[in-house]
Order: C-alpha cells, then sequence, then structure tokens
C-alpha cells in the first residue's frame, strides 16, 4: 500500500437497458458522486469516446508543471494555478464505467470492447448464467470486476467497488508526480502504516483532491468547496536543519526547540512559494504514523486568495448537474 500522489474525484457511467433499475442507482449513489445514466449503449459508446482527447490534454497540462518545475519554477504556485485556470472541467471526466452484461442490443463486454481509447475502470453487472463469461473476462483483464446483479446486499457491493476504483491512484499520474520526489520520500510514502496514516488524515479533512510533491515535501490539498490547505511532511531526520532555518529568521528558542523535538513544523518553504509576503507561522504537528516517528506532519490553510474559488468546487460542481436523470432518453 502506498499513499496516492494524485487523486480527485471522477464521474461515473451506469449502462441499463433497465430504466428502473438505473433509476434505483440513481437514487441510491452517494451524493457527491457525478453520475450519468444511459439506456442505450451506442450512446454511451460515443459519449465516452469523446474523453480521451480531453484526459491526454489535462495530463499534458500536469507533465508541463513537471517540465517547468526542472527549469525552476516553483511547483506550488503552478498547482493553484492549474486548479483556477480549469475550473470543474476535470471533474466530469469518466473514471468508473458499470455495464449490465445482457441487453438485447449489444452485450456488456461488446460495449467495453468498443471503448479502445477509453482507459477508465469498468464493471460488469451479470446474471446467473454470464458468471463464466464474467470470470473470463476479468482473468484477461477485460474488465476490474464483474458483481453479480442478484448478489445479497447489491448496492452496497456495488458502491463499495466502484468507491475503491474511484480512490485507486492513476498509473499515470503516478508516474508523472513521482518524478518530484527524492527516493526517499518516495519509500517513506510507501510505508504502510504512514500510507494507511494520511488516507485517515485525507478522509478526515475531507480532501476531494490532492497532489504530493517533494520540493517542499508535503500535500496540497483541496477540500470540497475549493479550500485549499497544505499538509507539510518532515522526515525526522531533516528537523535539525528546519530548527536552524526558524533560528535564523528569528524566531524565539522555545519556539526552535519545539521544532528541533518534532513537537512544531512551520512553513517556511510554503511562504517562500507563494511569495504573499505572509510571515511564516509555526503549527502543532504529529507523528504520520505509528512509532518509531519517521515522519513528522502540521497542517497549514492556505490564505483563500490563492484558492481557484468556490464556484470551481467540487460541491458547486455537482449542485450545477442537477437531478439524476436518463442522458439519451426521447
Amino acid at each position: 500500500m502506498s499513499f496516492a500522489l494524485y487523486r480527485r474525484p471522477g464521474g461515473v457511467v451506469f449502462l441499463d437497458d433497465d430504466p428502473d433499475y438505473l433509476e434505483m442507482l440513481a437514487e441510491v449513489m452517494p451524493t457527491d458522486w457525478y453520475v450519468r445514466l444511459f439506456i442505450r449503449p451506442v450512446a454511451c459508446i460515443e459519449q465516452l469516446r469523446t474523453e480521451p482527447p480531453l484526459w491526454e490534454a489535462d495530463a499534458w497540462r500536469q507533465q508541463e508543471i513537471i517540465n517547468r518545475w526542472r527549469e525552476g519554477s516553483a511547483l506550488i504556485p503552478q498547482i493553484l494555478q492549474y486548479w483556477r485556470e480549469d475550473g470543474c472541467a476535470r471533474f466530469g471526466l469518466t473514471q468508473v464505467c458499470v455495464v449490465d452484461y445482457s441487453m438485447p442490443a449489444m452485450s456488456g463486454l461488446r460495449v467495453l470492447s468498443e471503448l479502445t481509447g477509453w482507459s477508465g475502470a469498468r464493471v460488469l453487472l451479470t446474471g446467473r448464467v454470464d458468471e463464466q463469461l464474467a470470470v473470463s473476462a476479468f482473468n484477461r483483464g477485460l474488465i476490474e470486476q464483474f458483481i453479480p446483479k442478484q448478489a445479497p446486499e447489491i448496492r452496497q457491493r456495488l458502491t463499495d467497488a466502484i468507491e475503491n476504483l474511484l480512490r485507486a491512484p492513476d498509473a499515470r499520474h503516478q508516474q508523472t508526480w513521482r518524478a518530484t520526489l527524492t527516493r526517499e520520500q518516495h519509500t517513506l510514502l510507501c510505508n504502510p502504516a504512514i500510507a494507511e496514516a494520511l488516507e485517515a488524515l485525507a478522509r478526515k479533512l475531507g480532501w476531494i483532491e490532492h497532489v504530493v510533491i517533494g520540493a517542499p515535501f508535503g500535500v496540497l490539498a483541496l477540500d470540497a468547496s475549493a479550500g485549499v490547505s497544505w499538509l507539510q511532511l518532515e522526515p525526522a531526520e531533516n528537523l535539525p536543519e528546519l530548527a536552524e532555518m526558524a533560528e535564523s529568521q528569528g524566531w524565539d528558542a522555545a519556539t526552535v526547540q519545539d521544532i528541533r523535538s518534532g513537537e512544531k513544523l512551520i512553513d517556511l518553504e510554503l511562504q517562500q512559494a507563494l511569495g504573499a509576503g505572509n510571515k511564516p507561522q509555526p503549527r502543532e504537528a504529529f507523528a504520520a504514523g505509528p512509532a518509531p516517528h519517521l515522519l513528522y506532519a502540521a497542517i497549514f490553510p492556505v490564505d483563500a486568495s490563492f484558492s481557484p474559488g468556490i464556484a470551481a468546487g467540487h460541491e458547486r460542481f455537482i449542485a450545477s448537474r442537477g437531478e439524476r436523470q436518463l442522458q439519451d432518453q426521447d
């Protein structure tokens, strides 16, 4: 287990020839998901085929951030600019497609086979007679998961399966942002105890999107209303250097000692990257993971002037989608 270097919410598409079943799904899926419902296979295929160029353009924008960083541009201002300029567009890209296998016009596997350029996760809903076909499709890597429609607690099973796929790290994003990390930083994030602690913290703080960077080391995150926060990460061996930096900037002996002992961290590099002229502030630190304390962390709110704005938040995006209705009804 490792902590995802980049994560954001994405859309979920359901395709089923039974409108009543789709209506049920619309009612029971979490309200903070962007859900689209299709009854016609061709319409679903056409919609998802429009997305690969958008995914590619978004991936390239992230890669350009890394390229400019290698040329000397700070990462944090670039990520904030990416969020501001993108608005809500990235939230509309579909991450998971759930397809019923048994449809009269076209089987679910045939539908998925038509999506050759679409790289999202695929879930197949099956009847009893379809399960062997689904097992074969799973073994061949054609689908990520299959769920029998007659399974007990189908709603919960389906919700859990989709949630896990939505939260799974994207391989391309992982590769892009891994470039900013040192080997030592990446090793820390791959520590299961640290990864679990960071996951729990992300849920507690209500992060819906985050980016892990190594220069400075930490996590830049957005909540649902587009509030920005910075989780500063400091390996234990870096604390003496951070304490010396604080001392050189005139902080009192007690604060310097708190930093040296891991009781507090100070956001020197964050404020330097923002160039806001704000004075860095110390905040209470905590161990990211159980003893031995390999990694210390502290949460710093980022001034609202750097936020992409509430209109670009995921909460507003979901509200603007309206009620969940069939996308391809007459």
